[in-house]
């Protein structure tokens, strides 16, 4: 289906599709901006040209903003009006948008059911702490790959120092309800993944390790990529409490509980979980994503699934009304379902 089908199509709207998937708790993503202060060697960056290729060779540069925070805003509206009751903002780094603060002031309202989750590198938090006290988000997710200078500069390209983004933390704790941890496994952090566990513990902050996962984005990193069997033989020597969730949509997940604190590992070895949406999908036995967020950017794209470019739907014709944006997005997610993109 074409982006002029999905946005101008007169038959009526099948909202099925999109409704099954809200149903299985899947989220609506909002890619703030493509730009970051850091450059992560494994980032995607969202299916856009990612901060350490930038850094590297400056005539490679993400695509142009062309959406107001106004837009934004309206997809919003449209997500919830589908149903989609989680809501998630990432960038690049979103506190460095210019749209950031406009957005996230001005969240509507997403029912007692549903939640809005800012995700940082920490780096900005102290910065922005006045208004984002006064937001609508629930949680804080920081992503802690490091624990050093000394990994931060080999794993970001970065000589800021990592006291930025403990303080960030710090910050985030002192603002936010929830603050939560990501870490993704790595040869160059695999000294420091203890360490981080402590200092989340010590904290009662819930964190998630990561598996990095092979993918078109990180293919000449994946010696860098370690299992998560050691973090998980450690855990098991601090709680009997594991066990493994595999519902909804997205990445099966082994859960242990320390005092009170949930602990994640995303292992390949759990699988991705399509629930459906990918049955007709050409590259579905090479996947390592699954279809678990609808990702709105900076450029008018909506994707659901970032291994999949040529499922992108600009969306920018829509932005001026919610109600026919939504019903672009439930004919998008239908024309994937049924395998007629």
């Amino acid at each position: 289906m074409s982006t002029t089908e999905a946005l101008a199509a007169p038959e009526a709207v099948d909202w099925t599709a999109l409704r099954n998937f809200a149903a299985l708790r899947g989220q609506f993503r909002i890619s703030l901006t493509p730009r970051c202060n850091l450059g992560c060697f494994f980032c995607h960056n969202e299916d856009d040209v990612p901060p350490p290729l930038t850094l590297r060779d400056r005539t490679k540069q993400p695509r142009p903003r062309v959406v107001t925070a106004e837009d934004f805003l309206t997809f919003i509206q449209a997500m919830i009006k589908a149903g989609l009751r989680r809501g998630y903002f990432s960038g690049g780094e979103p506190l460095v948008s210019p749209l950031a603060r406009e957005v996230l002031a001005n969240l509507p309202e997403i029912g007692a059911d549903g939640s809005y989750t800012l995700i940082t590198n920490g780096t900005r938090i102290r910065h922005n702490q006045e208004w984002l006290a006064q937001t609508r988000l629930d949680k804080v997710k920081v992503s802690l790959h490091y624990f050093s200078d000394a990994s931060l500069l080999d794993i970001a390209g970065v000589r800021t120092g990592i006291a930025p983004i403990l303080d960030g933390i710090e910050i985030a704790r002192e603002t936010f309800e929830r603050v939560e941890l990501n870490c993704l496994l790595l040869r160059q952090n695999q000294h420091e993944v203890r360490a981080i566990l402590d200092h989340a513990l010590a904290r009662g902050l819930p964190v998630q390790f990561i598996e990095l996962v092979p993918t078109d984005f990180n293919e000449d990193d994946a010696d860098n990529a370690i299992p998560a069997e050691q973090i998980v033989q450690h855990l098991r020597t601090l709680t009997a409490d594991e066990h493994i969730e595999v519902a909804g949509v997205g990445q099966g997940r082994r859960v242990f509980r320390i005092d009170g604190v949930e602990i994640d590992v995303i292992e390949r070895g759990l699988g991705r979980h399509h629930v459906g949406q990918c049955g007709t999908c050409p590259v579905r036995s090479n996947c390592v994503e699954g279809f678990w967020a609808l990702r709105a950017d900076h450029a008018a794209g909506l994707q659901p699934c970032l291994l999949r470019g040529d499922l992108r739907l600009d969306i920018k014709d829509a932005l001026s009304n919610p109600d026919r944006l939504a019903e672009a997005v439930a004919r998008h997610v239908t024309a994937f379902t049924e395998g007629t993109l």
